[in-house]
């Protein structure tokens, strides 16, 4: 299995910035999994400031879901995927499963179980060094609307999913990335 890294923190906590360290620090190829979607003016801002601060050399791949399958089919094979993030990721299948108001749980929770089982699958496969960023949403308030609270458990569960496998899995606060013991599965 390909290493993995999880890096976890709040908004604006270093995370991406840490992730882009990480990954130059390894030297080879770069695949940088962008899950953002630039859907109105102000994320279109935040994905080309992104873009700038990546280096020129690494190698894009705009995946807004079905990550596995784009990145097996992209032929490449770099030394390091940064996966970022894994927050949106969530989002993006979410939104997929349920476009309206009316949210189905259960079908929701199954679809981010589906991308992330194809995920974990495709790292099991490959032998670059994952990094992957995602937020940690589990320490704030209880969200007031239906799919607020399914976005903040899905996410949740994908990220205690990726924890148990990670080689190493960092805390970002303030910048300032804190080691945490990977938690071992006995299943």
């Amino acid at each position: 299995m390909a290493k993995l890294t999880l890096l976890l923190g709040g908004a604006r906590s270093g995370k991406s910035r840490y992730a882009q360290e990480l990954a130059s620090r390894q030297g080879g190829l770069v695949v940088y999994i962008a899950t953002a979607q630039a859907l109105d003016t102000e994320m279109e801002q935040r994905v080309a400031k992104h873009r700038n601060e990546r280096s020129p050399h690494w190698i894009t791949l705009e995946l807004p879901y079905d990550v596995a399958k784009g990145y097996r089919e992209s032929g490449l094979m770099p030394a390091v995927v940064l996966l970022d993030c894994l927050t949106l990721l969530v989002s993006n299948v979410l939104l997929a499963a349920c476009p309206t108001d009316d949210i189905e749980t259960e079908q929701a929770l199954a679809a981010v179980d589906r991308e992330l089982d194809s995920l974990l699958k495709g790292i099991k496969n490959d032998t670059a060094h994952w990094i992957i960023v995602s937020n940690e949403v589990g320490m704030g308030l209880v969200p007031p609307y239906p799919l607020g609270r399914v976005y903040r458990d899905a996410l949740g569960i994908a990220n205690q999913r990726l924890a148990a496998i990670a080689d190493e899995v960092f805390l970002m606060v303030a910048g300032i990335p804190l080691p945490l013991h990977p938690y071992r599965s006995t299943d």
